[in-house]
């Protein structure tokens, strides 16, 4: 089962990276279809840009060891911006396609996210005392391997 997982996670964390890095580059280069497509839905050009820069960085984020917080904001971010993909062009009246993909995409984070591995976690909610805490991961005690 462990296994499963982390070919999951790394097929889904691959399929969030690369949507990122080439969509990245598709809005900071002003690829036709691209700024078409904002125009479309009534975004200004100079979106792309920020966007772009922003699912870069995301995806770079995302790729890299360690920095847990950082992870977490590149996940959220990603979140944000495919779900807003999703609202945008549902208020657009764009085809269904434009809904599915950054929907698809936005799941595909979201199964990313959950299933990292523990050294990519910034910490967990645990029960002490009856009281909901923050745990980080570098406080639990460790847990023998089962082979």
């Amino acid at each position: 089962m462990a296994k499963a997982k982390r070919i999951l996670y790394w097929l889904t964390t691959a399929v969030i990276v690369f949507t990122w890095v080439s969509g990245g580059l598709a809005d900071l280069m002003r690829w036709p279809d691209t700024l078409a497509g904002m125009v479309k839905i009534g975004y200004p050009p100079y979106v792309l840009t920020i966007l772009g820069i922003w699912k870069i960085l995301g995806a770079v984020a995302i790729a890299v060891p360690r920095f847990p917080r950082l992870k977490e904001w590149a996940y959220a971010g990603t979140f944000f911006e495919l779900t807003g993909a999703v609202a945008s062009h549902a208020a657009a009246g764009s085809s269904a396609s434009h809904l599915f993909w950054p929907g698809s995409f936005a799941v595909c984070a979201l199964v990313s996210w959950a299933l990292r591995p523990e050294s990519r976690v910034l910490g967990t909610l645990g029960i002490q005392d009856g009281r909901a805490m923050r745990v980080r991961s570098s406080d639990r005690p460790a847990t023998p391997r089962v082979s």
